[in-house]
């Protein structure tokens, strides 16, 4: 009978392990800083040669880069690795954004559905507190209340514990940043109609952090299907106002 050597990973790889999934599930993010060699070495219980040997290996998969003199980041296009130049054209195309929303229907639905499932409470509060930020920019800018808006989209990814859902989203903020601003800019002469997509997002979190994982999807869906019926009427209207115009 012959017995395999078992084969020992070495702590280099131990450590790229642990920091791919580092970046997989968010704890470190695009763009963000790494701390310094020493305090790396520290929080692994690991030597700096072997320390440095895993970060070159992940520079060699272009997920980690060197600055000189600046330190170590997450590569910051990251998310371009799972997009596509095709976003940046959808943005552009106005007849995207109903397709666009529809496929809102199904990402956020289901990101809500697992968040109210799965969220900790550290998720939650960061739901609230995206909630509270919505609220307070409400009567500011555009760019203010979509920042606000997509923060709020993300701490749902988060909170729902997959990492799948979550790169998705991530990949997709600035589509979505426009589609929200779009929407926002149509929508602002009626001013009943944002406050009731306030009055959605409210019960979305609140389903959320209740823990009702059907409430929540449906409440996403009832909001979503808002928006589309909202803008729908304003082509509608737009449209009639259009015809009379040419009548006189």
């Amino acid at each position: 009978m012959s017995i395999e050597t078992i084969k020992v990973a070495k702590i280099s790889d131990q450590i790229v392990a642990q920091l791919e999934a580092m970046i997989v599930d968010g704890r470190l993010s695009a763009g963000q800083k790494l701390p310094s060699e020493r305090d790396l070495s520290q929080q692994f219980n690991v030597s700096r040669p072997s320390l440095r040997e895993a970060i070159q290996k992940l520079e060699a998969k272009g997920l980690l880069l060197r600055r000189q003199g600046g330190g170590t980041f997450v590569a910051d296009n990251l998310s371009d690795k799972v997009s596509t130049p095709l976003f940046e054209l959808l943005a552009k195309h106005p007849e995207s954004q109903f397709d666009l929303l529809e496929f809102r229907h199904a990402l956020e639905g289901i990101s809500s559905f697992y968040a109210a499932l799965r969220g900790t409470e550290a998720d939650l509060n960061r739901i609230k507190a995206s909630m509270n930020s919505i609220m307070s920019t409400r009567d500011k800018d555009i760019p203010q209340q979509v920042e606000a808006l997509v923060g709020f989209y993300l701490r749902i990814a988060e909170a729902s514990h997959n990492v799948v859902l979550l790169h998705v989203v991530m990949s997709m903020q600035e589509l979505l940043a426009d589609n929200i601003k779009q929407n926002l800019e149509l929508l602002a002469p009626n001013p009943q109609v944002l406050e009731q997509l306030n009055q959605h997002r409210s019960q979305i979190a609140a389903a959320i952090v209740d823990g009702q994982p059907e409430q929540a999807r449906d409440a996403c869906h009832q909001h979503l299907s808002y928006i589309e019926q909202a803008l729908l009427d304003m082509t509608k209207e737009q449209s009639r106002i259009q015809r009379s115009l040419r009548r006189s």
